[in-house]
């Protein structure tokens, strides 16, 4: 009982905290962005210092995925073409991770608490699942 009171207390600090981070303004200048949240550059250079995953390429993908939008989603489906019904995906948040993957991602790397809306969990996904192609895929870590 205590230990999901304080999950809970845990979960809303970081829904509260990260709600007081503006989405930038400018998505085209990384370094605008950097100036501007000096935390997401130290998340990012956490994340390639643990899985090999550049800098330029982690933020390209964010951008590319949800344009830097913490609550990014996928459209609706639509009954009758009016009523919105379902999303087209479980993707949800800056890496745009699937349910799934998501999941595979916090067994895998013993993170109960993290979360999509996080950038710093968005980031450390990101740099996991860019590890995982090049370890299964064979892709280059900075293709």
């Amino acid at each position: 009982m205590i230990r999901n009171r304080f999950k809970l207390l845990l979960y809303l600090s970081l829904l509260f905290i990260t709600s007081c981070i503006s989405a930038p303004r400018d998505t085209s200048n990384t370094c605008l962005m950097f100036t501007d949240n000096y935390f997401w550059y130290k998340f990012v250079k956490n994340s390639e210092k643990k899985w090999g995953a550049p800098v330029e390429l982690q933020m390209a993908i964010i951008q590319r995925e949800s344009d830097f939008d913490w609550l990014a989603a996928p459209e609706w489906d639509k009954l009758f073409k009016v009523i919105p019904y379902k999303r087209k995906s479980s993707a949800f948040g800056y890496s745009q991770a699937v349910n799934k993957t998501w999941d595979q991602f916090v067994r895998e790397t013993d993170q109960p608490l993290a979360l999509r809306i996080s950038f710093n969990d968005s980031v450390d996904f990101i740099g996991w699942y860019i590890n995982k192609s090049n370890q299964i895929l064979k892709i280059p870590k900075d293709d």
